[in-house]
């Protein structure tokens, strides 16, 4: 009697654990250099106050990196908790994702998960993707970038198309959505094109608030992605004032995009605690890669140049995006779950391929060994299991690969030149020790090599040369 009972009450068992699973937020912002967050304490400018609660009552990663240090690959990884290297985005110019590739939105939604995009998705395909262009819009090779691709062809590897049953789709001005500020559906998808006055950081975390409050009822999973510190910078005084006195103009955006950000995620966080839901949701805030500070951070006017230096700093990180060194990859990250996850600063190396990986983990999904490169944290944030996250963390970008292995890393570039280092010393990238540890240099290389012949495109690429103003600027590379 007791088993049959069990067995009709199994299908309510089920859903009831369904129902308490945990909403998750990733919030991504771009650009945005290690030192721009108030609870790192480097810099005296940076006003988070919202984001530094979080890393108080939370987990502050001080070795958090992201799996590439440009968007596209970065992005790409983010949302499949995989090293973008094994399906072929290896950097912007090899868009779009593949329209094949599973996403941790895919497989959250086919457990019951609402699933929402905002923001910049930046994997559709692009001017920069030349060999995607000659063999699926050819007529796009006689067209002068950066120029627009139709939407029928971008469409399969749009966020709509990738797992999200609610996006507000944009970076800057446009917005692809299917549901408005209110929170009401529009259906058909329509294009909306907010006002001058108003700021793209502001309209992106309304949509999220949108979002939440549409599905506070069960479960979500929600990927906010700020179009900031990233260029280009516009000129928003409610927020250009709260940072007077002398300074870089980009320095001031810099610090006025990521105050906005910290404003949306006390609103977000707002939200959660008038729904009732702040302890049922997991929170991952960090950035896409490091601050470009093309090399002397010149503070050219901002309608001369709509790129450049962004006015975002990485601090004592040596080098900039662009580059597998820390500042290239090292980027503020915070994981915050009340309740569940203990206020610590967590010191072990993660990387942004986790948050997946925790989400689909948290969700009861289960995945096969070795399909993802992400873990879940939970048991490593909540202190139930106290080993290294990860063996080891893998990077290749450009002419560029890297490994880190505990507290060493080795940074190898194509032209032959590589770089040893102990990163618990305070000397961190600014002391090569490989003719101190050759053996082990050796070792690390053979590990990364086997894991460079692992990924869509094996080994390393002919590829070094865009790179290499930067390393002799920082490191005193000579090809």
């Amino acid at each position: 009697m007791k088993k049959l009972l069990l067995f009709l009450l199994y299908p309510l068992f089920c859903y009831a654990a369904q129902a308490k699973s945990p909403n998750v937020i990733i919030i991504l912002t771009d650009d945005h250099g290690y030192a721009d967050l108030g609870a790192y304490g480097l810099l005296d400018d940076i006003r988070t106050p919202h984001l530094d609660a979080l890393a108080r009552n939370g987990a502050l990663m001080t070795n958090g990196y992201s799996s590439a240090p440009q968007c596209v690959p970065s992005r790409a990884g983010i949302v499949t908790a995989r090293y973008q290297n094994r399906f072929g985005v290896d950097a912007n110019e090899f868009v779009p994702i593949p329209a094949d590739e599973i996403t941790v939105a895919e497989r959250m939604r086919e457990v019951g998960y609402a699933t929402g995009f905002v923001g910049k998705w930046h994997l559709e395909p692009t001017w920069e993707g030349q060999a995607w262009i000659a063999e699926n819009y050819p007529e796009g090779l006689e067209k002068t970038p950066p120029f627009d691709i139709p939407y029928e062809l971008r469409k399969p590897y749009s966020p709509l198309q990738k797992g999200f049953d609610d996006i507000y789709d944009g970076a800057w001005l446009d917005y692809l959505r299917n549901y408005d500020i209110g929170g009401n559906d529009v259906h058909p998808a329509e294009v909306h094109l907010i006002g001058e006055k108003e700021f793209r950081i502001d309209h992106q975390t309304d949509a999220a608030l949108a979002f939440i409050k549409r599905q506070k009822e069960k479960p979500f999973f929600l990927h906010l992605a700020y179009f900031a510190p990233h260029t280009p910078i516009e000129y928003v005084e409610k927020h250009f004032d709260r940072f007077p006195g002398e300074m870089a103009e980009r320095r001031r955006w810099a610090l006025a995009s990521i105050a906005a950000i910290d404003d949306g995620v006390g609103a977000i966080m707002q939200s959660l605690r008038e729904q009732g839901i702040e302890e049922d949701t997991l929170i991952f805030f960090f950035g896409d890669n490091g601050a470009p500070l093309k090399i002397d951070r010149p503070d050219s006017p901002f309608n001369e140049d709509q790129g450049g230096w962004d006015g975002s700093l990485n601090g004592p990180m040596v080098g900039e995006k662009g580059m597998l060194s820390e500042a290239g990859i090292r980027v503020p990250y915070v994981a915050y779950w009340k309740s569940h996850i203990p206020a610590q600063v967590y010191a072990k190396p993660v990387i942004t391929l986790d948050a997946g990986a925790t989400a689909l983990a948290l969700a009861g999904i289960q995945t096969k060994p070795g399909e993802l490169d992400g873990v879940n944290l939970v048991p490593f944030l909540s202190k139930a299991n106290d080993a290294v996250p990860h063996d080891a963390l893998y990077w290749r970008f450009w002419g560029q690969s890297a490994i880190r292995e505990g507290q060493w890393k080795l940074l190898s570039l194509e032209n032959g030149h590589q770089m040893l280092f102990d990163m618990e010393s305070s000397e961190h990238e600014n002391a090569n020790l490989i003719a101190q540890h050759p053996e082990l240099a050796e070792r690390l290389q053979k590990k990364l090599d086997t894991w460079l012949q692992q990924q869509k495109r094996p080994g390393m690429p002919d590829a070094y040369g865009r790179e290499h103003p930067w390393y002799q600027h920082y490191f005193g590379v000579k090809k």
